[in-house]
């Protein structure tokens, strides 16, 4: 036993970068593990814990007045009943915030989808014109119990007395109103009324849905909600992000491995004849094995154990989402069972890849074999004996041809060393797709940057002339946007007429062609997924008691609404329904305009009529995907570092016995120490060029299948630019060169007795 420990000392203090790089690199990947985790509990369990104690309701129907909405009440799987409740629509204002918000009267707490307070109280009769705020609304509009809410256009003033979590989809501005629960008497112009439905079995919502729409009939309903939709709401982008933490992460423990294993058997070759002196000493087969399989053991455990460490004690004062997801995920149930599971496996998985590795060293006989005089492919092929002929350097020459002699292990090793390369490839795409969002929204789905809505002081001809006044808008295009009701009567999707076909909005089209003539439309790829269509269908949808038919040419990429949204002219809605009229406009502005300065001057140039707010942007919501990506990047480096200098020592240890001959035929040390380094920036370089090759369509076909997923739809993947990617290769190829040079300067310089009992 104190054989094997001196030995593994003395191992580790000749391998001494490679040990710390494989610790780190461990802790960071066991660290994005735990990160995904968190962001998984934290983008499930909230919303998942409101519903339960809420007992929310699987869905939400939103009908006009005259419904008879308690006949659903009576339908077989539904077993309460929310409501019904009358809603009018109204825009709140505070503290310089506005909000579209649907008045919800409600007389008493309700026992199905209840209001969980968390701030003030209740609804007091005492207190006719008390209302209680959903927190994402309260949160947007900065309001607190005590504060007044006002309603531009009118004299009428509402008072927060409280606010509450809620299971219904939250607050989103421009495509999701907020709740506001006020007592019957200050709901004074009821447009309609909300009943909300408890199920038997979730797993029947759409059923439920089509069979409520049947009793109500299609024209008294006007919007149906899921909990289905308010879950995927409520997960947001943080579902997102501990997928992107999870994939990179498992993809970084494979290279972690695959680094081991390769540092291993590297090594394994390297010593054959002190292994076979521990054989020959008494050693067994199993306690080789358990050498090298406890030592690297130690180090992933080491690297497990403080990464844990750190995650549970500092990973809740992480700035941002991530911060907040830890610190509601180390309050969860599963919390102790994921933090132990997720080191566990992440070392058993590096011990897995150990084991197959030290197994080879167990294999090594106590009599050592002499080494070939040279490895199998070894003589120079017939480029490199032209090159040659045409005096290029012979150190680049031999360099090149040794970096490729002995093809399977060299293929190995550039296969190893890809890996990494390769995911920071797919890193830097998503990190470009993000940017895009930002510095490019109308070439990712976002042609305009504000929407502006009026209280209607201003008439349609003076509201057109007032916003294309500023000279940093470049177009304005009335819209409108209703609830419609898809084939089979089991949702509603968004039916919008945006622009006229004179002066079209517009858009970015995936596949297909843009709207020209009548009943021609555009549809997100979430629509086109819940309705079973194509680019091409003719797809019928029911608005109200109106039927309406539009013809699909072409699939816009839609980040809004889950891609739930089909876009036609204002035109083609008008002729179906002639009293449609423009219910908002969409601003395209010039480039270089800062949307918040120019809706700030619109705000005050409206007197109080306008409610102007940007567009919102689902890249918003991902900033913390930068640092994740950078932190990935890092980890992806250190494992390409540990495998690069494996890599190097094989390359230099193997060169050892070619020192003779070289120095024989007249070569200096700096030309011998020149091959080695040719030699290993060749490999790089191989890999290099195999991660991109590789890297780029898989990013993109990764990136593209996470847009199909979430209903923005394929066709938003960018990749990285050349620049970008022509420095990543440089690095990588400078950073083997620079790393190559000293060991192999100093295997050059080696005094010829040393020499001659390294390849003896």
């Amino acid at each position: 036993m104190r054989a094997a420990l001196r030995w593994a000392h003395s191992d580790l203090r000749t391998h001494r970068g490679e040990a710390l790089f494989l610790v780190l690199a461990t802790a960071g990947i066991v660290a994005s593990l735990l990160f995904a985790t968190a962001l998984f509990g934290y983008a499930t369990n909230p919303w998942q814990r409101t519903f339960a104690e809420a007992r929310g309701a699987h869905v939400w129907l939103h009908t006009t007045p005259a419904a008879d909405a308690r006949a659903v009440a009576r339908l077989d799987g539904v077993t309460a009943v929310a409501g019904p409740y009358r809603t009018e629509s109204a825009t709140v204002a505070a503290r310089g915030a506005r909000a579209a918000v649907e008045l919800r009267g409600t007389p008493r707490p309700p026992s199905v989808g209840r209001p969980l307070l968390t701030a003030g109280r209740w609804l007091d009769p005492a207190a006719p014109d008390g209302v209680v705020l959903e927190s994402s609304l309260a949160r947007a509009l900065l309001a607190e119990p005590g504060d007044t809410l006002t309603l531009p256009g009118t004299a009428r003033t509402l008072t927060v007395v409280g606010v509450a979590d809620s299971a219904e989809p939250p607050y989103r501005p421009g495509e999701q109103p907020g709740l506001v629960w006020a007592l019957p008497s200050a709901v004074r112009a009821p447009g309609g009324q909300v009943v909300g439905l408890r199920l038997d079995d979730p797993g029947d919502t759409d059923y439920a849905v089509q069979r409520a729409v049947t009793v109500l009939g299609a024209g008294v309903v006007g919007e149906v909600s899921t909990w289905q939709q308010a879950r995927a709401a409520a997960q947001g982008e943080n579902r997102l992000l501990g997928q992107v933490l999870g994939l990179f992460g498992l993809g970084a423990l494979i290279a972690a491995g695959f680094a081991v294993h390769g540092a291993i058997a590297t090594r394994i070759r390297g010593h054959l004849r002190d292994l076979s002196v521990l054989k020959a000493i008494g050693f067994t087969p199993g306690q080789v094995v358990r050498i090298f399989l406890l030592q690297h053991l130690a180090y992933a455990l080491l690297g497990a154990v403080a990464a844990a460490a750190l995650t549970e004690a500092l990973g809740s004062r992480v700035p941002g989402r991530l911060g907040d997801a830890v610190g509601v995920w180390q309050g969860l149930p599963g919390h102790t069972v994921a933090l132990s599971a997720v080191p566990v496996g992440a070392v058993l998985f590096i011990g897995l890849t150990t084991g197959l590795a030290a197994w080879r060293a167990g294999r090594v006989p106590p009599v050592p074999v002499p080494r070939p005089a040279g490895p199998a492919g070894g003589r120079l092929t017939g480029p490199a004996r032209r090159a040659l002929g045409l005096r290029l350097p012979a150190a680049l020459v031999l360099g090149c041809h040794k970096a490729f002699a002995g093809r399977g292990r060299s293929l190995a090793t550039v296969a190893r060393l890809t890996l990494p390369l390769l995911l920071i490839v797919v890193a830097l795409s998503a990190w470009t797709t993000l940017d895009r969002f930002h510095s490019s929204p109308e070439r990712m789905g976002l042609p305009t940057a504000l929407t502006v809505r009026s209280d209607g002081a201003p008439a349609a001809s003076g509201l057109r002339a007032l916003l294309t006044r500023d000279p940093r808008v470049a177009a304005a295009y009335p819209g409108v946007e209703v609830a419609a009701l898809v084939p089979g009567q089991t949702g509603t999707i968004a039916l919008r007429g945006i622009g006229t076909r004179s002066e079209p909005c517009p858009r970015v089209l995936a596949e297909g062609r843009a709207p020209r003539g009548p009943d021609e439309a555009v549809a997100g790829q979430g629509l086109l997924d819940l309705v079973h269509a194509r680019v091409g269908d003719w797809v019928r949808m029911t608005v109200g008691d109106r039927p309406q038919i539009l013809h699909i040419v072409g699939r816009s990429i839609e980040p809004q609404n889950a891609g739930r949204v089909v876009t036609t002219s204002l035109d083609t809605l008008r002729e179906n329904d002639p009293g449609v009229s423009a219910a908002f406009w969409e601003l395209r502005l010039r480039p270089g305009a800062d949307p918040r300065r120019v809706a700030a001057a619109l705000t005050a140039a409206g007197r109080g009529h306008l409610e102007v707010h940007p567009v919102t942007n689902p890249a918003d919501g991902l900033s913390p995907l930068r640092a994740v990506v950078a932190g990935l990047i890092a980890v992806l480096a250190l494992i390409g570092l540990v495998e690069l200098l494996t890599a190097i020592g094989g390359t230099v240890r193997e060169g050892e016995r070619d020192v003779l001959a070289l120095r024989a035929i007249g070569m200096s040390p700096r030309q011998i120490t020149g091959i080695a380094v040719t030699a290993t920036s060749c490999t790089t370089l191989a890999a290099a060029v195999a991660a991109m090759a590789l890297g780029l369509p898989l990013a993109r076909r990764l990136i593209d299948a996470q847009g199909g997923s979430s209903g923005i739809g394929a066709g938003i993947a960018q990749s990285p630019a050349p620049g970008v990617l022509l420095l990543l290769g440089s690095a990588a190829v400078l950073g083997a060169a620079a790393l190559a040079a000293l060991p192999a300067a100093r295997a050059a310089r080696r005094r010829l007795a040393d020499t001659l009992s390294a390849v003896g």
